[in-house]
């Protein structure tokens, strides 16, 4: 925490580690009057060249009165942002407010020795994101023709920007609110620089392991000996100041003694040693340290502030922290040969990537994928996940050939906004499997600092499944799913065949099929297994063959009970061949054996299965034959039910995120300025129904016109400027839209019949205590459903729809989406409901107007995706009809936004 600058409040929410193009990281933060001496410290070390392109002219140094212009700012019509590593100013970037009060002029200042590095577009972002928040909307720059980085800075940053050459001097404008084009490119960057950073961490070409020991059993013994034994083909260094000799191999006392670079360090010391470990890993230029010493988070506020210590050491000085308390990370590609990990040999190699957190899961799914004998690429165990995410994971195995299928175990969720955006592009060219606990996001395990949502427990399950994830909830059902994905192609439909030796297992089988929405085309019971391996393998071969060649069939169930004669092994072998050779999924349970040393569990058609590479989501045959098996066939079903909807999304048209015409998201953005004045803290705000239904016209949201009344006359003089007919209701909460308890009344046409509704509501309400009344205009019948979006910590904008009444009140029967959503997500929000069968023709009744609702929900989603401080909107009802929705009723609050999890600039997790 910085002393209180002169001129503004230092915005201390502005500072943010980020991830620089090559992978290393950085500290960005508002600049400070403390910073003269750094400032000038940095400029006098730029080339005549750069301090050139900076002021036009050389400076060998910056005047007293120029270092004070430059570090005194009010962060509002003057800002400027440094990024530091290793507590050096790197660069700076900054603007100045103009005569307009929307424009702002910027300039940059990058070290020579860090340019081609990404920091000037880091700058820009976050520049244009501060200046956003002061009410700015164009940044003006000039920049010397011979200046091409920076002006390549401005080109490549995907605004519009306009540009005229006047005097020498390149001048350019552009608008800096965001863009699809603006943000694909920030998200671009962001995936290029997050996906090096881990590459850097899973195949670094030289490790040292600090605190290895030669006594057996430690932490840092294991981890040396597995890195050694696994094969790792760089150089491996052992630190520990009281040995000489460990493994066989010389050992240093401190990493300084190392003769050559280290891009990677084990660290296995003690609790209180490791910040001073830390500290000569930054120092001797190492890239990232995994961190298997544990009692940081999970050791209670002191701990906590210890680990937020460790990862902002280590990001300020260019390095990566994977953990505390992580069980270690493997990379099976042979180039790497890397087993810096709790586990005893290298696995398997194969192409499925797993990411967990705690150490206990990553032991169990570790060991479950090695008895099944699925292949593996890379593991990483994040332990407590203070900085190296599941989301960084997604970032490197989009690119990583060696990754065909990817698996993660998420006791916690950081930034689900970014894992949504994420896991919906990976999973368009390959499977993603989630498995998580249902209380994921409401409680948090030992050691997870991050937020905790207040949404149903649902919305997190929706953000995954509109996302494309395979969601999963066991570690069991993950290597399920994972034994498909990371070896067959993927099916093309749902049309399954059921093969079988006993028809009641077979009958079994094929209803369970059903429940999984697998259609059964083809249900064979009479396979024969005892006739001997010379005939009976043959007919299965043949018999399969015929049937895979079916169009109908998209995959087939094999489940067999024990055949004399015949082993596990040839019959997997069978199976494999003939999926191999018709492009389609065969999975095979092989259910009552009972002697473990006949079957392993896993991957199975020779030793070797399991090694070959596993399908793409392109759908192409695995090299060699393998088929994934199960002793349970209800397992196995249910995985392929998993894969064939995976398959469905994949193959589906996703619809664009198309923004509703008649938005006017700076209309709103001024508006809100405005009703937020005087609203501070946590404080909320409601809008009384003028202004709810001026702001949400400026998203072309209409809500029925009502008003109250004390009299009768005033209530007539109201239907008058409303128009007949009108309905009559009460404004009580609970009361207003209950036909059946009294508290509304429809039809109303004239003024002799409203008078006299207004004595008996009054009259039949009395028993509820004084109510007051409104009336509003007709609207045309309708089923009513009802619409909420709120801003939740953790998740951010939720939107929420339901029919009104007790489907929602009683039964919660919600569907709940998280923007942004693309038009097959708004098809299928709509659909989302149990009860929404009564929209569509449900018991005769004519359909509702689906496109109304959809495009009502679009508005919604864009309003509250847009607008963080717009904190709860509930139109409750909204009728729909044949012809459209009417909203009746609009409750919208306000407040200060809360910093999203997901923020239009590029930066790591806080």
């Amino acid at each position: 925490m910085v002393d209180q600058p002169v001129g503004g409040v230092y915005p201390e929410y502005w500072e943010a580690d980020v991830v620089l193009r090559d992978g290393g990281t950085a500290h960005l933060r508002p600049i400070h009057p403390a910073d003269a001496d750094a400032v000038q410290a940095f400029h006098v070390g730029q080339s005549q060249q750069s301090i050139y392109m900076r002021f036009f002219a050389f400076k060998a140094r910056l005047s007293s009165k120029e270092l004070k212009r430059f570090t005194e700012v009010d962060y509002r019509d003057r800002v400027a942002l440094v990024i530091t590593i290793g507590g050096e100013i790197m660069g700076i970037g900054r603007y100045d407010r103009l005569d307009d009060p929307a424009e702002a002029e910027v300039a940059f200042n990058i070290a020579d020795s860090q340019q081609g590095r990404g920091i000037g577009s880091i700058l820009l972002e976050h520049l244009a994101a501060a200046a956003r928040e002061n009410g700015i909307r164009r940044f003006t720059a000039e920049v010397l023709p011979e200046n091409r980085k920076m002006l390549m800075v401005f080109s490549d940053a995907g605004y519009d920007v306009k540009r005229h050459f006047d005097d020498g001097v390149v001048s350019l404008e552009f608008n800096i609110d965001p863009t699809d084009k603006s943000r694909a490119v920030m998200e671009s960057r962001e995936h290029r620089a997050e996906a090096r950073s881990i590459q850097e961490l899973l195949a670094p070409s030289s490790v040292a392991v600090i605190g290895a020991s030669r006594r057996w059993g430690t932490v840092g013994y294991q981890l040396l000996e597995h890195i050694i034994e696994g094969g790792f083909t760089g150089p491996v260094y052992a630190i520990n100041p009281e040995a000489l000799e460990l493994a066989g191999m010389f050992s240093f006392a401190r990493l300084s003694e190392v003769p050559g670079p280290v891009k990677l360090a084990i660290v296995a010391v003690p609790y209180d040693e490791v910040p001073k470990v830390v500290e000569e890993c930054g120092a001797a230029g190492v890239k990232g340290i995994v961190v298997a010493t544990a009692g940081f988070a999970d050791d209670g506020e002191r701990g906590l502030a210890r680990q937020r210590e460790l990862v902002r050491q280590a990001r300020a000085n260019g390095m990566r922290v994977i953990g505390p308390a992580s069980l270690g990370i493997v990379n099976t590609n042979p180039g790497v040969s890397l087993n810096a990990s709790m586990a005893p040999s290298l696995a398997r190699r194969g192409g499925l990537g797993l990411f967990t957190q705690s150490a206990a899961i990553g032991v169990a799914l570790y060991a479950a994928a090695s008895r099944r004998r699925v292949g593996i690429s890379t593991f990483l165990s994040a332990g407590n996940r203070a900085d190296v995410s599941g989301n960084d994971l997604m970032q490197f195995w989009e690119d990583d050939a060696d990754t065909t299928a990817v698996g993660l175990y998420l006791e916690s969720i950081g930034n689900p906004r970014k894992f949504s955006r994420l896991a919906r592009r990976l999973a368009r060219t390959k499977p993603v499997i989630v498995a998580n606990t249902d209380a994921m996001g409401l409680n948090l395990p030992p050691g997870h600092a991050v937020r905790t949502t207040q949404a149903p427990s649902e919305a997190v399950d929706a953000m995954m499944r509109q996302a494309g994830v395979i969601r999963v909830e066991t570690i069991e059902q993950l290597m399920d799913v994972a034994q498909i994905v990371s070896s067959q192609p993927l099916p093309k439909g749902s049309g399954l065949a059921v093969f079988s030796n006993s028809r009641a297992l077979g009958k079994v089988v094929a209803d369970s099929a059903g429940v999984q929405g697998l259609g059964v085309e083809r249900l064979v019971t009479d396979v024969d297994l005892d006739a001997g391996m010379s005939l009976a393998l043959p007919a299965l071969r043949r018999s399969l063959q015929e049937t895979l060649a079916e169009n109908a069939v998209h995959a087939v169930v094999v489940a067999l009970l024990p055949a004399r004669g015949l082993t596990v092994e040839k019959i997997a072998g069978v199976l494999a061949e003939c999926s191999a050779a018709s492009g389609k999924p065969v999975v095979a349970a092989f259910s009552g054996i009972l002697d473990p040393s006949v079957y392993v569990e896993g991957m199975v058609g020779g030793p070797d299965a399991g090694g070959s590479p596993p399908a793409a989501a392109g759908g192409s045959p695995p090299a060699a034959a393998a088929v994934p098996c199960y002793s349970n066939p209800g397992a196995a079903v249910a995985a392929l039910g998993a894969v064939v909807r995976y398959a469905q999304w994949l193959d589906r048209d996703q619809g664009l995120f198309v923004e509703p015409e008649g938005c006017d998201p700076e209309a709103t953005r001024a508006e809100l300025e405005e009703l937020l004045r005087g609203v501070g803290g946590e404080q909320l705000r409601r809008l009384d129904q003028a202004a709810s239904s001026r702001l949400l016209g400026h998203y072309g949201i209409r809500v029925l016109p009502s008003e109250g009344f004390e009299s009768p006359d005033e209530a007539v003089a109201a239907a008058d400027r409303l128009g007949w007919p009108v309905a009559l209701k009460t404004t009580n909460p609970a009361l207003r839209h209950r036909l059946d308890l009294g508290g509304v009344r429809l039809d109303i046409a004239d003024a002799a019949s409203l008078r006299l509704n207004i004595v008996q509501m009054r009259k039949s309400l009395e028993r509820y205590g004084a109510v007051s009344l409104e009336v509003q205009t007709m609207a045309p019948v309708g089923q009513a459903c009802t619409f909420r979006a709120i801003e939740d910590p953790l998740l951010g904008p939720v939107v929420s729809f339901g029919l009104a009444g007790d489907a929602v009140n009683l039964l919660e029967d919600w569907a709940h989406r998280v923007p942004p959503l693309s038009g097959s997500d708004l098809h299928d929000f709509i659909r989302g409901p149990r009860a929404s069968r009564k929209l569509f023709g449900y018991q005769g009744l004519p359909p509702v107007d689906a496109a109304a609702l959809e495009d009502l929900a679009a508005r919604l989603t864009r309003l509250k995706d847009n607008h963080p401080e717009i904190a709860l909107v509930e139109f409750n009802p909204v009728l729909a009809g044949p012809d459209g929705a009417a909203i009746l009723s609009a409750d919208v609050r306000i407040a200060n936004a809360a910093q999203r999890t997901d923020s239009a600039r590029r930066a790591m997790r806080s």
